[in-house]
């Protein structure tokens, strides 16, 4: 394997520079003339609410055909969805997609793609779930349930849409990941877990698509009080109502408040993460960059996003994978 030696760690170096370029607040996205999407087809996960939601009317307004997905549909989000669409003269159009069905995933992109007539422009992985605890209190329902959801769905889509970018040479995925994906909190059950594989898994992944010229960005968003709260006390309450008592009772202080999070205390505007991947869109392709931290407050992970690039590039930059290490670090 390749080993670090002063030039490469001097590479390492001019990647912290690149990647520290774009780690600033959220607010700066509102100061950025958002680009002019007309003819782009995006395909957007989890689109019921939160990021989602405002992902689509934020890119069908900026001119994007946008697939907005979510599952169980028919909904009453998916309606007012549509109506939106309809008294904005926006291009929106809902599908049915539930991530852990592998046939509504491959009907959904065949569904868009068909009425495109061609492959997509943008992916945005954005449907996943929270259930709090301690890790030992995760059965085995919950441990599958949130790594199906969290990673492997990321994955069915991701390989839903990449036949149609790389025939077309050119496309770009977005992997909404969190802060929690590089630091982790105690007590918030396999979150962390889950999203640090999205991190290695979509890192990887942009690598290995630098040939066919297909970007890949992780947005690392801080905490936003959206619907996710509401779902993850659902999925809470749900296990800690059928966990067994031996693992319960070890942690009777957190079991207690699981299933009981409101958010409270983010006042942050969850529109900084359209803005952000929007920001991302503006910018050159083969100049995107892999990892975007996005919060209204406190950023923890820089040093470790700095130190990762550094240590990719130092470690790998004058291997044979150089000139795609580097191309993703913009080195």
């Amino acid at each position: 394997m390749p080993d670090l030696t002063r030039r490469t760690l001097l590479a390492g170096a001019a990647a912290t520079g690149a990647l520290a370029a774009t780690a600033v607040r959220a607010q700066d996205d509102k100061l950025i003339p958002a680009p002019d999407l007309t003819g782009k087809a995006i395909l957007i996960t989890g689109c019921s609410s939160g990021f989602g939601r405002l992902a689509a009317e934020h890119f069908a307004r900026a001119g994007a055909t946008v697939f907005a997905t979510m599952r169980n549909t028919p909904r009453p989000e998916a309606e007012e969805l549509m109506q939106l669409a309809r008294d904005e003269s926006l291009d929106i159009r809902v599908l049915r997609l539930d991530v852990l069905l592998d046939h509504e995933v491959s009907e959904a992109v065949a569904s868009a793609e068909r009425e495109i007539g061609r492959g997509l422009d943008v992916l945005v992985n954005n449907a996943g779930i929270g259930i709090t605890g301690p890790v030992e209190v995760q059965d085995m329902e919950a441990t599958k349930l949130a790594f199906d959801t969290n990673v492997l769905g990321y994955h069915r889509l991701a390989r839903g849409v990449l036949p149609g970018m790389r025939a077309r040479k050119q496309g770009h995925i977005f992997a909404v990941s969190s802060q929690l994906g590089r630091v982790m909190v105690p007590y918030t059950g396999h979150y962390s877990a889950t999203k640090f594989a999205v991190e290695a898994m979509f890192e990887q992944l942009a690598y290995e698509l630098v040939p066919h010229n297909i970007g890949v960005t992780v947005i690392e968003p801080g905490g936003y009080p959206t619907q996710i709260w509401v779902n993850r006390n659902r999925y809470s309450q749900q296990l800690k109502d059928r966990a067994d008592q031996t693992h319960l009772e070890g942690y009777p202080q957190i079991v207690a408040g699981m299933g009981t999070a409101d958010g409270s205390g983010r006042s942050a505007d969850p529109m900084d993460i359209p803005r952000a991947m929007m920001r991302v869109l503006g910018m050159v392709p083969g100049s995107r960059p892999v990892r975007l931290p996005v919060s209204g407050g406190a950023i923890p992970q820089t040093a470790i996003n700095e130190v990762s690039a550094r240590t990719q590039v130092g470690w790998l930059g004058e291997s044979g994978y150089g000139p795609l290490i580097k191309a993703v670090h913009n080195v």
